[in-house]
């Protein structure tokens, strides 16, 4: 007589279970940095606009914004999670920093004009990250 099993040894779901883990392995640290990229294109993305409020006001006023953001005198407001500060302002320029603190420890900042710029911006009109 004859018995059909159905089903899985255990050596078969042991090498299934191993071929899962080693692809976790390698997928779970490209997710963390994919996912500090994101965090890093909002960043860039708000500085950007920040720049077009900037000029916006500037054609309004003849200065450049320097307060808190958000703030009803600028028609700005950053993404969730991101915290932009105006690190000077006057009639001839602007800089600016952003931060996502609870996402990544990198911070990216722009500045335009007569200003000192914020670290790590060196190209006027250029936004740049830290590493």
């Amino acid at each position: 007589m004859r018995v059909n099993r159905a089903g899985f040894t255990l050596i078969e779901i042991l090498i299934v279970v191993v071929i899962i883990g080693i692809l976790a392995a390698i997928a779970i640290p490209k997710f963390a940095g994919t996912k500090e990229k994101s965090y890093v294109a909002v960043m860039k993305s708000d500085l950007r606009n920040l720049a077009v409020a900037q000029e916006a006001y500037s054609a309004d006023n003849n200065t450049y914004y320097s307060g808190v953001i958000p703030n009803s005198a600028l028609i700005y407001n950053p993404s969730s999670g991101v915290t932009v500060t105006i690190s000077a302002a006057t009639t001839s320029g602007w800089g600016a920093t952003a931060a996502y603190p609870v996402g990544t420890a990198r911070t990216c900042a722009i500045f335009f004009g007569n200003v000192t710029p914020p670290a790590p911006a060196t190209v006027e009109g250029q936004v740049a990250c830290s590493p």
